[in-house]
């Protein structure tokens, strides 16, 4: 699975204003009822469901919001960069500002867990969140996003 096939460059934010926690997830959520043609009220509860079971705050001021969703038919995601760095309970307890949201069927199984993994390793980059900080638009954001994730040529 690449970054490619879950991330839509319509499904990416930037110069995002949040306060907190859950401005974040209620933006997503409208990003992804926009993109996805689902219910924003239904994915907002389910990311504050998933987030109340503990934190997807990952350190290095990232956050990687997930959940599962009835009415999608494969993995789906949603990045924001936020203006300012919010509280996000993160491991570091560092402020989260690079957003990658996760949504899957309920159905996704191990894909599901795959498709973390794969964003959490990847987000891990210093390099690539430097970029994703500096970065000017969304189509720079999906470029930097589907080239750091694209498997290297060995």
């Amino acid at each position: 699975m690449q970054i490619g096939d879950i991330l839509d460059r319509s499904a990416i934010a930037l110069r995002v204003g949040a306060t907190d926690k859950r401005q974040i997830l209620a933006h997503m959520a409208e990003l992804a009822g926009r993109n996805f043609s689902l219910d924003a009220g239904v994915v907002l509860d389910a990311l504050a469901e998933r987030e109340q079971a503990g934190s997807t705050g990952i350190g290095y001021g990232v956050a990687v919001p997930h959940a599962r969703i009835e009415g999608l038919d494969r993995i789906r995601g949603v990045f924001l960069r936020l203006d300012h760095p919010v509280a996000f309970d993160s491991v570091d307890d560092q402020p989260a500002d690079l957003i990658f949201a996760l949504l899957a069927p309920p159905d996704a199984g191990t894909e599901h867990l795959r498709a973390l993994a794969r964003v959490s390793r990847m987000m891990r980059s210093l390099d690539l969140r430097e970029h994703l900080r500096q970065a000017r638009t969304p189509d720079a954001l999906y470029a930097l996003l589907v080239q750091e994730a694209a498997p290297s040529a060995a």
